[in-house]
């Protein structure tokens, strides 16, 4: 039996679905259908009752059918040590209220400790040519969910940063308002420490698993290195990084005074992607860039595996058509241990042979 896969799921008034029941193979479940159908809206609403948000808006009312106001999403999984039903209310203008096996949830940063689910899309292939800002939101994401409390600090610092930065902005006309930077630096310092720490482990931690896949992946032909690169680099103890923060804190605090934001931080942090010793977000190959970013998305799914003693569900949305049939072909091989959800436009896109499957055929909001 797998660690975790979704057995039903229950939709009402979700996206483009008045109403759906769907029961999901434990192995491979193809969705297959036109653009704008409703396919990927099937695995938004998996990842809603795994993480409690979207992997697509920040706004709840986009996932409520545009002629109501209110909607209802119900996944139940099959776990080794027994069931586990999620069930979600949307209503507009309403916090989202969460119910895991009946009970209410009081803080919907508990929901990914109950279904553990992870995304691939084409925007996740772009991870490593894209820019510092989608690397960044990688790392955040993926510690959130395997660290529920590092989402509670991830939001302090930037309610923090804001505040600093709009005493930055006053001290740039008044000087005389200088004198409370320490408190904003001291509050900054505290919350950002816990976050260069968390990033550091991760990045270490999914850096030695994404290198032993791309070996797999290339037949040992390239060497995959990913480092953190961080203005404000993690020492041996928090007391350590807290000085070294603090230090370039009162660096770079003219600096800071002239453009009005916080230049120094774990805001500013990316990660290096570097392919036999080689910068792979500026010279590699498109192909070299797109196997290191699978090579990422693998080792997070090992990575959630030993910080949370099961598999995730692994949602593929429309990755298939973008991935070669070698890649694909090893993708699907490595994750013989998982359930897997796929959407594609065109069954023939996958090209490998699957045996444990249901294949479904989305039009217009009917499964």
């Amino acid at each position: 039996m797998l660690d975790l896969y979704i057995d039903f799921l229950h939709l009402i008034y979700f996206r483009n679905y008045h109403e759906l029941q769907l029961k999901l193979h434990p192995k491979i479940n193809v969705f297959v259908g036109g653009n704008g159908q409703g396919k990927t809206n099937i695995l938004e609403a998996i990842y809603v009752a795994g993480s409690g948000k979207s992997f697509r808006t920040n706004k709840d009312r986009d996932l409520i059918q545009f002629d109501k106001n209110k909607a209802y999403i119900k996944a139940v999984g099959k776990k080794k040590y027994g069931d586990v039903s999620v069930e979600i209310k949307l209503e507009e203008n309403k916090k989202k209220q969460v119910k895991v096996n009946g009970i209410p949830l009081t803080k919907i940063s508990e929901l990914p400790n109950h279904i553990h689910v992870i995304v691939f899309s084409p925007e996740d292939l772009k991870l490593v040519k894209g820019g510092p800002s989608e690397r960044r939101r990688f790392m955040d994401v993926e510690i959130s969910r395997m660290k529920p409390g590092y989402a509670y600090y991830l939001n302090q610092y930037y309610k923090i940063m804001t505040q600093r930065n709009h005493l930055l902005k006053k001290i740039h006309y008044h000087s005389k308002y200088s004198s409370t930077i320490d408190i904003w630096n001291e509050k900054l310092v505290d919350s950002g420490v816990r976050l260069i720490h968390e990033k550091t482990r991760f990045i270490e931690k999914i850096g030695a698993l994404s290198k032993l896949i791309h070996r797999k992946i290339t037949n040992h032909k390239e060497n995959l290195e990913i480092q953190y690169i961080g203005s404000v680099p993690a020492k041996n103890t928090h007391e350590e990084t807290a000085a070294l923060f603090k230090q370039k804190l009162n660096q770079f605090f003219d600096e800071d005074i002239s453009r009005g934001n916080t230049g120094v931080g774990p805001h500013r942090d990316d990660i290096g992607v570097f392919i036999n010793g080689i910068d792979a977000r500026v010279y590699g190959s498109q192909g070299q860039q797109r196997t290191a970013a699978l090579s990422l998305k693998l080792a997070e799914i090992e990575l959630m595996r030993a910080e949370t003693a099961e598999y995730p569900v692994l949602l593929l949305d429309d990755v298939f058509s973008e991935l070669d049939r070698a890649r694909q072909k090893f993708l699907i091989q490595t994750l013989k241990d998982v359930q897997i959800l796929i959407t594609t436009t065109e069954i023939k896109d996958l090209e490998f042979d699957f045996d444990e499957k249901y294949v479904f055929y989305v039009q217009n909001g009917k499964v």
